[in-house]
């Protein structure tokens, strides 16, 4: 049988301790794994929820408490508020069973506080509609974000920061890439539904037939294939960063990298990329990154689905440390950035990330370009991809990149996508079907 679901109390107090840590400065990567397991998936769930919405618990919190409570109780109260805030998915929880659980994790962890968070959540609960409207006056209550982000998202996309801000709230598509070298994303569809599992495969042909995404989500490790090798997670975005590096603009392309050709995926990991790189064509791929734990990542993954690379951990701003002096054909370079166009994906990066990270990122991306330039061949093409809809970590970095370089030395392929928002319809993105993507910036440079 299986093992009952733990008392929501004790999920609350644990998601009240991990969005404290958050709001402390540790990422939900780095809390989520040290739960005990059998707590971990609905702490996550409720974790994920919060922080979706806590901008404007902080402040109801701050217009219903007189004073700020203790870090403990305050982290539990602007959980709680958070979890009863409207949404346009159906609430987990009804709200007298959130509230009633939510007095007794604070009676738990602090009895004296008890009476004073069932007084301020059912205050909400009551006047939900007015203090909530009342909120939505403080920018960073109303789209759930720090100040800082507001004000970049609105200055960069003027005409659509709104709707930007919003669908960060959303929660995104679990799409799927099907490996080619053993299924069509039809016949996985097909397979699917035989299994009563509801998915569709995506039109769009820039991603070759492969992408498939789920009517609902669900562990990886109960995706038919998955084990197999036969699938793979990735959104449809990232999906188009090796037919790009590869020239392959429909399912019917060859590749323009001859068999064997050498190629660089840097700052590798987990290393969706470079599996789909090498199950789209045969190549002689190094995969880099500076953190061995994550490369390992890449290694794991590419056992999985039975291909081989050169695994490499260096730093790729520094390449006498690990390169072999022989160029490259082609580099993928998927740069740090502050992650801002899968918030939706992890939405504990808007709480983590300061305004000056921006400026660190943008420079550290700077140098990777500059660093990563000589060593790819002549004729050679090198993608600047980020998962970020800022442009100072998009279009302003690979036009200050060919500023830098002599004049005719390279040149943007024009069928570089530019950024890609996450919006289900805007004139960023090509014709397409299916949920809103993630939000990433691609740039397809060649060595003229």
């Amino acid at each position: 049988m299986p093992e009952p679901s733990p008392p929501l109390a004790r999920l609350l107090e644990h998601t009240a301790d991990v969005v404290q840590s958050v709001r402390g400065g540790r990422s939900l990567a780095e809390l989520l794994p040290a739960l005990p397991p059998a707590l971990r998936p609905g702490v996550q769930a409720l974790a994920f929820d919060v922080l979706r919405h806590l901008g404007g618990a902080l402040e109801v919190r701050s217009r219903l408490a007189a004073r700020t409570p203790p870090p403990a109780v305050d982290a539990l109260l602007v959980s709680a508020l958070a979890l009863l805030w409207p949404s346009t998915r159906p609430a987990p929880y009804a709200d007298h069973t959130l509230v009633d659980q939510a007095v007794a994790a604070a009676r738990a962890r602090a009895p004296a506080a008890a009476g004073f968070v069932n007084a301020v959540l059912r205050r909400f609960v009551r006047e939900r509609a007015a203090l909530v409207a009342a909120a939505d006056h403080a920018p960073a209550a109303a789209y759930h974000h720090p100040l800082w982000w507001i004000e970049r998202v609105r200055h960069d996309w003027p005409r659509h920061w709104q709707a930007l801000l919003r669908a960060a709230n959303e929660r995104p598509p679990m799409t799927l890439r099907v490996n080619r070298r053993r299924r069509g994303a039809q016949d996985y569809v097909a397979h699917l539904a035989a299994l009563g599992i509801a998915a569709e495969a995506l039109p769009d042909a820039a991603l070759l037939g492969q992408a498939v995404v789920l009517a609902e989500p669900r562990p990886v490790q109960r995706l038919p294939g998955f084990a197999e090798g036969e699938v793979s997670v990735q959104d449809a975005s990232a999906q188009r960063a090796a037919p790009l590096l590869l020239g392959l603009e429909s399912a019917a392309d060859r590749p323009l990298l001859a068999p064997g050709a050498r190629v660089l995926d840097a700052c590798a990991a987990p290393g969706g990329k470079t599996a789909h790189l090498l199950e789209l064509a045969e190549l002689d791929l190094w995969a880099l990154d500076v953190d061995a734990q994550r490369l390992a990542r890449v290694r794991d993954n590419l056992q999985r689905l039975q291909l081989r690379a050169t695994l490499k951990v260096g730093d790729a701003r520094r390449p006498a440390g690990w390169w072999d002096g022989r160029a490259f054909d082609a580099i993928l370079l998927d740069a740090p950035c502050t992650a801002s166009g899968i918030v939706r994906r992890h939405p504990d990066v808007r709480w983590l990330r300061r305004a000056d990270d921006l400026h660190r990122l943008a420079g550290e991306q700077a140098q990777l370009l500059d660093a990563l330039w000589p060593l790819l061949a002549a004729g050679g093409r090198l993608l600047y991809a980020t998962c970020s809809i800022f442009r100072d970590e998009g279009e302003r970095a690979s036009d200050a990149f060919l500023q830098r370089l002599a004049p005719g030395a390279a040149r943007i392929d024009p069928r570089s996508p530019g950024h890609v928002l996450p919006l289900a319809d805007n004139a960023q993105q090509t014709a397409r079907a299916g949920p809103a993507p993630d939000g990433f910036y691609y740039a397809l440079i060649e060595k003229t």
